[in-house]
């Protein structure tokens, strides 16, 4: 189903821009396709996969920094040592998913 928000966000600025809307519907998200430049697509299948890379890279340039400072401030102790070492192993395996997730690997 359309939001309020992809309808303003989405669907207007493309109607506002010359895009052809067609009378048929995405089967993934119901929403109309659009024609432009000769290329049929769904703008709200579109714009939702767009927000999802966004908010994976926003997550991923996270635990970069995290994993950043991890680096950056080592501890002498040995015990702390490890225990900052196993937390910098659960960054890089969490990355990792992130990764495959985005077909990446």
């Amino acid at each position: 189903m359309i939001t309020d928000e992809e309808i303003r966000k989405v669907i207007a600025p493309l109607l506002l821009s010359g895009a052809k809307m067609l009378d048929k519907h995405c089967p993934k998200c119901g929403s109309p396709l659009f024609e432009k430049d000769g290329r049929v697509f769904c703008p709200v299948c579109e714009y939702r996969e767009k927000q999802k890379k966004e908010m994976v890279k926003g997550v991923e340039e996270r635990l970069m920094e995290k994993l950043t400072q991890l680096a950056n401030s080592l501890p002498d102790d040995i015990d702390e040592l490890e225990k900052h070492l196993r937390v910098m192993e659960k960054i890089i395996e969490v990355l990792e998913k992130y990764k495959k997730l985005e077909g990446r690997r």
